[in-house]
């Protein structure tokens, strides 16, 4: 009993020194993650989430300064200070999202759907709320929350003496930053968002209507079915519309007194160029889409079409390189990824398809170099997985551990090859990181030696010895081998006869079950 009560002290405790004010609402609320931290998570993983969303679109800088300029003017009427940062990525996807610290992002896609600068306004406004009012920290903390939970049941555990060492994809950063993106907000968090986002608007000088008018577009799309599938996929998925939004927008906006600028002369005006190329990215999306069914011939007229209306744009140099090696044809995909990194030399895509194609063509220095930058730029899997083979090819066997583990943490086919190659070169040294052996009695009361496959990979060839060992743990007697030469896919498990007999209680006690060897199944 005093142990419950000493771990719930400390439970309660940690909730009281985390407990702080939202600088938004005002209202009292668990705060694990300051205000630092959250500026330093946004600032770690703001580059990485960029590249992972296509890159910062910098064919039109001016469209990426104007939208910057909206977003600041919000900004400095926001209830909370931060270290705002607005950006235009290079993506067709209408989306926008926050990360914490203030950094804010809105995708190409987005920007031609609207109709006026207060639109784009209610846009920003909403995600900067996200950001001040600790809507993406709070989802950290929560996680954070479980984890103490779970830390404090196993030194509960600890205590009571119960054995709690049980054993139980972009890679590193990038998937943190994915996920920080990716986060669904709850009801009362979207609701809070517009409410307060409006509020911002408002005091900016724009009409708070324009939210209102927003919603409703959005509403009438998702009741269409996203009018195309790119809607779904963005802005819907983490934002989804409803008609009670609508009406909890229409009674702020008339709370907060209706009119202001809408500014749909300037946005047309800021937006014009951009609705120019619109055809050029069309094309570009469709021979995506091409490529990703296996029609090359379509795929490469239309990226070609796109690079002849708008040939400053490196992602469509790039997206002919990629058809290239879809197609394993190598040396012409080289010139496109040249000139993808002449015009983008800060986007990690073309690095890593021309490193590819670099190591296919036998140029090994070119290649490492460029899937250097390309792992700088935006860790991925592909990337990991070719830089450790060229390492284990130079002999440098615990830099290619180091790339192939991180490859491995992709659910990527490059994820398997990665995991594959890590297993091969730890199988035969440390046997037992990948198998577990343990002993049964079986049915007729002999020992058996049950085994199983914790690779992530088919194994076999799998040899265990049975050993006797003191309280102290030294072994005073070890049987023969065993071997169960079947191959044992990824957490199956597989028993036999250990070949001793049956014991006593006090020996079945000291007796552990070492894996000597196993190997990859071919």
């Amino acid at each position: 009993m005093r142990r419950l009560r000493l771990v719930g002290f400390v439970l309660v405790a940690a909730l009281v020194v985390a407990c702080g004010v939202n600088p938004v609402t005002g209202k009292r609320e668990l705060q694990f993650i300051s205000e630092a931290q959250e500026i330093e998570m946004g600032v770690r993983y703001f580059p990485l989430t960029q590249q992972s969303e296509g890159g910062e679109f910098i064919v039109l800088p001016e469209i990426s300064e104007y939208v910057s300029d909206v977003g600041q003017r919000l900004a400095a009427v926001a209830d909370r200070e931060l270290p705002y940062e607005f950006v235009v990525l290079n993506n067709s996807v209408p989306n926008a999202w926050a990360l914490p610290g203030g950094k804010i992002a809105i995708n190409r896609g987005l920007l031609v759907a609207l109709e006026n600068e207060a639109e784009l306004a209610a846009v920003l406004g909403h995600e900067i709320v996200h950001a001040a009012a600790r809507h993406g920290a709070r989802a950290q903390e929560r996680g954070t929350l479980l984890q103490a939970g779970l830390a404090i049941a196993q030194i509960g555990a600890a205590v009571g003496g119960v054995d709690s060492n049980v054993a139980g994809l972009m890679i590193g950063g990038a998937s943190v930053g994915a996920q920080l993106i990716q986060t669904k907000y709850s009801r009362d968090q979207e609701l809070e968002a517009d409410r307060y986002g409006m509020r911002y608007m408002k005091a900016a000088g724009y009409d708070p209507s324009a939210a209102v008018t927003l919603q409703k577009t959005f509403v009438r799309l998702a009741e269409q079915g996203g009018r195309q599938q790119s809607w779904l996929e963005g802005l819907f998925a983490s934002h989804p519309p409803s008609t009670e939004r609508v009406d909890h927008n229409e009674r702020t906006a008339d709370e907060l007194g209706r009119g202001g600028e809408l500014g749909v002369e300037r946005y047309r005006a800021q937006i014009a160029p951009l609705q120019t190329l619109q055809p050029a990215y069309d094309k570009h999306d469709r021979a995506v889409a091409a490529a990703q069914q296996e029609d090359y011939e379509t795929a490469t007229r239309l990226a070609s079409e796109a690079v002849e209306a708008l040939p400053s744009e490196g992602r469509f140099h790039q997206l002919l390189g990629d058809i290239a090696v879809s197609q394993e044809q190598y040396r012409a995909a080289i010139p496109h990824y040249e000139k993808a990194i002449e015009l983008n030399p800060d986007f990690f895509g073309s690095y890593l398809g021309g490193g590819i194609a670099q190591i296919e063509l036998g140029d090994r220095e070119r290649g490492e170099e460029w899937l250097t930058k390309s792992l700088d730029l935006l860790p991925t899997a592909p990337a990991a997985y070719h830089l450790g083979n060229l390492a284990r090819e130079r002999g440098e066997r615990d830099k290619a551990l180091q790339y192939y583990k991180a490859a491995a943490d992709s659910q990527s086919s490059f994820g398997r090859r990665a995991a594959m190659e890590l297993v091969r070169m730890e199988l035969p040294q440390n046997p037992d990181r990948y198998v577990a052996a343990a002993a049964q009695v079986g049915p007729n009361g002999r020992v058996m030696v049950v085994v199983e496959n914790r690779a992530p990979v088919p194994i076999t060839d799998i040899r265990v010895t049975p050993v006797l060992v003191d309280r102290g743990g030294r072994i005073v007697q070890q049987g023969a081998p065993v071997r169960i030469s079947r191959t044992l896919a990824p957490q199956e498990r597989a028993a036999g006869d250990a070949g001793i007999g049956v014991l006593p209680p006090e020996q079945l006690a000291g007796l552990r079950m070492r894996v000597d060897a196993a190997r990859v199944a071919q």
